[in-house]
């Protein structure tokens, strides 16, 4: 298991989780508009990049387009976010999978460790069965409200670090012990 990686996951699943718990729609507003900012911010850079290039070369990298679908995706966004609220559920269905994925890969850790006899087995176990759970009722969302559901979104987050951190502290006894042998 990458430590490193693990840790910058968790770290980023924490932020998420707080800055959703505190502001969603404000948050996934700011998201989507720094995403249009940075979408503008290349389409200006393949426009400059496609002058300078050779006319066969730019022709066949065909940069103008790009720039332009990139300039089109980048005013869509700072200046229609909401639409994207408005299409939350599909982001939400996009989510309840990776969160399901996320669970079905805890559920091979919690089997691995059962077959190396890892005492604490059951820590990973809890946070496959959170994963499975929050996943399920993400998918089938029983909110009606898009806040509520940002919150609750948050809050698996904030408990899926939680479960992988724990992961992370037994594995790397794990790994010490073996260590050790």
């Amino acid at each position: 298991m990458n430590n490193k990686g693990t840790i910058l996951l968790i770290i980023g699943e924490v932020v998420l989780g707080i800055l959703l718990f505190v502001n969603p729609m404000g948050f996934t507003g700011a998201v989507i508009r720094v995403a249009g900012a940075v979408m503008l911010a290349l389409a200006v850079f393949n426009i400059i990049v496609y002058f300078r290039l050779d006319p066969v070369e730019a022709h066949l990298e065909q940069g103008l387009a790009k720039a332009l679908c990139l300039l089109a995706g980048g005013l869509f966004c700072l200046f229609k976010a909401e639409w994207f609220l408005n299409v939350f559920p599909v982001f939400t269905v996009i989510y309840g999978v990776a969160v399901l994925l996320t669970g079905i890969v805890r559920v091979q850790w919690t089997v691995d460790m059962l077959r190396m006899r890892v005492d604490r087995w059951y820590v990973s176990a809890i946070g496959a069965a959170l994963s499975l759970i929050f996943a399920g009722v993400i998918l089938f969302n029983p909110f009606t409200a898009t806040e509520v559901l940002w919150r609750f979104i948050a809050i698996s987050l904030l408990v899926s670090a939680a479960a992988d951190l724990a992961i992370v502290i037994f594995v790397k006894k794990i790994e010490k012990s073996e260590t050790k042998r």
